[in-house]
């Protein structure tokens, strides 16, 4: 037994250095990073996009490997399609590379200024974060998306994938490095680490003084242990229990497209919707057209006793939705559905189970609009649009490390401003305090 511990003790002394020595390099190449001029970073992500298309037949066959052995080991389906990689993805991706290319440098730019009256020229400059830390669990497109977003920011990455994609991300990784070295950039800007037990997450969360932030992409389970154990900064890229709710003046057309939309287009991600709350007036119109829509598409239907009322002959086949539900990110084909009173009846029941994600109210009226947007507590609001649209790529940030549903220091989206800090930058003429 002694033995045994010793040897456990040892593994994890080994385990810890290794994962010192990653973030000391990846730290070491940040302080390089901060200074490169944008050709040469943009020269990186362009090597980066072309060698994802040279390499696809052996990303593609890596992804295989990993999706099957997921199959067998009884992934839940939305988590396979999170894990999967088609032609089609990958050439996404490496669009969105070039779409980051694109994109202006943030390094540099000033945010502000102003003279003094001491006449000194006081101006607020926009810096690189310095290390980011991504942590995160089955999509492997999270290995180039953040990593071309790190390298167009100036900063250094460390990537702790989870295990489940193992070679998938090794393989991405690679094509990220070499696209580094092609560039002249020191490798180290980005590494991987090698999606380990939680001990090593631990290790990550832990590395003050080389680790600057740490973005968890994942379920409350993940960060539920980074909050454990975090002695750096981490900003929660976390769930999404995102809503659509239906106003007494919707159109009702739009709304049972919307709502097909938000939760069946992809529902193994953050901002499908999970609940449909429908105002009273219009659920005897509505339900019966949604809930049949929805069923058609497979979805199962969890619902509050009110909305069984008004299903009609389907009526006897929904679930019963509980106060858990109405609390769940279910990432699949599972919808709980509520009836309520007013729009201040959604905006209470939003602001209680909400993770702070993405909500959208579907409504005819100026007045519900307004109170809807001012009265929820979310990082994206929408107004008569699916909550689907949340992504950094689609709101033109070229792609995203995830959804903050924090308040500090960025909210929604995070992309290239929102990985970087800044400093004042103070110029004088021989200025003395007095």
């Amino acid at each position: 037994m002694l033995g045994e511990r010793a040897g456990t003790l040892s593994s994890m002394a080994a385990t810890a250095q290794s994962v010192a020595e990653v973030c000391t390099e990846a730290r070491a190449a940040s302080l390089a990073l901060a200074r490169l001029d944008t050709a040469t970073k943009d020269a990186a992500l362009e090597a980066m996009a072309l060698a994802l298309t040279d390499r696809s037949e052996e990303i593609l066959e890596a992804n295989a490997r990993d999706v099957e052995a997921g199959a067998q080991a009884g992934l839940t389906p939305a988590l396979v399609d999170r894990l999967t990689l088609t032609e089609q993805r990958l050439e996404g991706i490496a669009a969105d590379v070039l779409a980051i290319r694109a994109l202006a440098d943030p390094v540099g730019e000033t945010i502000d200024g102003r003279r003094l009256q001491s006449g000194l020229d006081l101006r607020r400059v926009r810096v690189p974060l310095g290390v980011v830390a991504v942590v995160y669990e089955a999509r492997p497109n999270v290995t180039i998306d953040c990593s071309a977003l790190c390298l167009k920011s100036g900063n250094a990455i460390v990537l702790r994938g989870s295990s489940m994609a193992a070679h998938s991300n090794a393989v991405l990784a690679s094509v990220a490095r070499g696209a580094l070295v092609a560039a002249g950039i020191p490798d180290a800007a980005i590494s991987p680490v090698s999606g380990g037990d939680r001990d090593e997450l631990a290790q990550i969360a832990t590395q003050e003084g080389l680790i600057d932030l740490v973005i968890p992409r994942g379920g409350e389970g993940l960060k539920a242990a980074l909050t454990e154990h975090a002695t750096v900064p981490v900003m929660y890229a976390a769930s999404g229990n995102c809503h659509v709710y239906v106003d007494a003046t919707a159109h009702l057309d739009d709304a049972v497209a919307i709502a097909l939309n938000a939760k069946v287009q992809r529902p193994g991600v953050c901002n499908a919707m999970e609940t449909l709350l429908v105002h009273a007036d219009v659920a005897p119109a509505f339900l019966p057209r949604v809930l049949s829509e929805l069923r058609e598409s497979g979805v199962e239907l969890r619902v509050d006793g009110r909305a069984r009322s008004l299903a009609g002959p389907m009526a006897d086949t929904l679930g019963v939705a509980d106060e858990e539900d109405w609390a769940t990110e279910y990432l699949a084909l599972i919808c709980a559905v509520r009836v309520v009173d007013s729009v201040e009846d959604a905006i209470e029941h939003v602001n209680r189970y909400g993770s702070g994600h993405s909500e959208a109210i579907l409504t005819g009226s100026t007045d519900a609009a307004r109170a809807f947007t001012a009265g929820v507590d979310a990082a994206c609001v929408y107004v008569n649009a699916s909550t689907r649209f949340t992504d950094g790529g689609v709101f033109g940030m070229g792609a995203e490390i995830g959804n903050s549903t924090q308040k500090l220091h960025a909210r929604g989206p995070i992309g290239l401003r929102e990985l970087t800090t800044y400093r004042y930058v103070i110029e004088g003429s021989g200025q003395v305090r007095p």
